[in-house]
C-alpha cells in the first residue's frame, strides 16, 4: 500500500499542490485525508526522503526540496 501513497505524495508535489520549500504535512494529516495508518504514510515519506524529494529540518518538520523536473529518478 505505501507505493501508491508514496505515487500520489509524488504527484502531489509534481502538480505543486505541496511546492518547494513548503513544510509537508503532518504525517497524523496524512494519513487521516488518505484514510491509512500513519505507519503507511511513514514508509511513503522515507522512501520520498531517500529520493531526494523531501528533507527533514530537527524539530520543525519535513519540507519538500527543490527537485528540478525530469531529475525525480536520478
Amino acid at each position: 500500500m505505501w507505493p501508491q501513497i508514496a505515487d500520489e505524495l509524488r504527484r502531489r508535489i509534481d502538480v505543486g499542490r505541496y511546492a518547494a520549500g513548503a513544510r509537508f504535512p503532518a504525517v497524523v494529516d496524512l494519513a487521516a485525508e488518505l484514510d491509512v495508518a500513519p505507519s503507511t504514510i511513514q514508509k511513503a515519506v522515507a522512501a520520498l526522503r531517500a529520493e531526494g524529494r523531501l528533507y527533514t529540518v530537527l524539530g520543525q518538520g519535513s519540507f519538500v526540496a527543490d527537485v528540478p523536473a525530469g531529475d525525480e529518478s536520478e
